[in-house]
């Protein structure tokens, strides 16, 4: 049995941090209700059109969902999500600031009008505070969190290349949405629960946070080396390629003297035997690595490497890693059905036994709009103007 069938999920969402939790939730077996604009749907639908003619990020976040087109600025429509959310077990939303409450479906609301329900928000910066009302992108939390403070080269921040914002916020609604399914088993009572994508930025900026607070001084932008653990990074070999490695501890460092540099006693040079040190005498130890290292083809150093059981890589393109042997070995390709025909898609990373993820169609807007009225005991598509 898929571990969520018998859970439905009403979604009114948009862009990537709601799409993303609740496609996640339907890989689990739940039934997800998207909610949708009349005719134009959800914007992200129309963020660019390089899978057959649909959006790479709509496509991602939205397969085996059931949409449904409302107007929710009508009364008519109101109702309908109303009568969707009686009989749902989770309600999610990422509108803008005070858009749900504005509508009526503010979560103080609907616990009075459904007690079992599950009521999820995902926010820039939260519900109260200074922040609230402010608009925010995956771009802009990522400024305001640091991390663009720490991506990139020193010359040159950056964000990093894709909606980490977004995605840290959809993990939390996530995990934080089957915390709340185990409860209300427990207690037969729904909850409300809120995730903002500045606070879920802030859980994984800890290491910068500690560093920075208790040491006093930011890490470095460093581009693709690591700003406190040395050697870690891009390595340039004989033949003009590039290997990444990173030495984890004193174990592997040794090992790495011993196997790759070839001069084992360098492990134990006090400049270098701990990775604090490392890291003060960097220049003098990247010299030495690098006269060694440029006697050697980058195959060479994997071999050496993988000898020595320290962790190394080649820097793949997107097309190199959609053919990435590991994952066809793994069987990890699925078809999934789409309006324009059949795309490629990579199972959810979880693994369990007993059952596969559910890999249904990516839904047209308003494809379900007749199903699900009847349901509930309309037998008219009410779908507004789209204003």
């Amino acid at each position: 049995m898929l571990p969520l069938a018998g859970v439905t999920v009403v979604s009114v969402e948009q862009a990537i941090a709601a799409p993303f939790a609740t496609r996640q939730l339907a890989d689990l077996g739940a039934r997800v209700i998207k909610v949708e604009r009349p005719q134009v749907g959800d914007f992200a639908r129309e963020y660019d059109t390089t899978v057959k003619g649909l959006s790479s990020h709509f496509v991602w976040t939205n397969r085996s969902k059931e949409s449904i087109e409302l107007d929710l600025k009508a009364e008519e429509g109101k109702q309908i999500l109303m009568d969707l959310l009686a009989k749902a077990d989770v309600f999610v939303q990422n509108l803008a600031p005070g858009a749900v409450e504005r509508l009526g479906f503010g979560p103080g609301e609907l616990r009075k009008r459904f007690p079992q329900l599950i009521v999820c928000g995902i926010s820039g910066y939260g519900t109260d505070g200074p922040y609230r009302d402010k608009k925010a992108y995956d771009l802009l939390i990522q400024c305001e969190s640091g991390v663009v403070s720490l991506t990139g080269t020193e010359e040159n921040p950056s964000k990093v290349g894709i909606s980490i914002a977004d995605i840290a916020a959809g993990m939390y609604a996530y995990s934080g949405i089957l915390a709340a399914l185990i409860q209300r088993e427990k207690t037969g009572q729904g909850t409300v629960l809120e995730v903002s994508m500045l606070e879920a930025m802030g859980e994984w900026m800890g290491y910068p946070l500690y560093y920075t607070y208790y040491g006093g001084e930011e890490p470095k932008r460093t581009g693709s080396r690591h700003a406190t653990i040395y050697p870690y990074g891009p390595f340039p070999a004989k033949d003009g390629k590039t290997v990444f490695f990173g030495i984890q501890n004193e174990r592997e460092w040794m090992r790495f003297c011993e196997v790759l540099l070839e001069q084992p006693s360098l492990a134990f040079d006090p400049r270098f035997n701990l990775n604090h040190k490392r890291v003060r005498h960097l220049k003098q130890l990247e010299k030495i690595i690098n006269q060694k290292l440029q006697t050697l083809t980058a195959d060479e150093i994997e071999a050496r490497l993988d000898i020595a059981k320290i962790a190394n890589a080649r820097m793949n393109t997107m097309q190199e890693f959609a053919e990435h042997p590991q994952l066809k070995a793994r069987n990890r390709w699925r078809e999934v059905q789409t309006e324009v025909g059949p795309i490629r898609a990579l199972l959810p990373p979880i693994t369990m036994e007993g059952f596969e993820p559910v890999m249904a169609p990516v839904p047209r807007v308003g494809e379900h709009n007749q199903s699900i009225l009847s349901e509930i005991g309309r037998d008219k598509n009410v779908v507004g103007n789209g204003k």
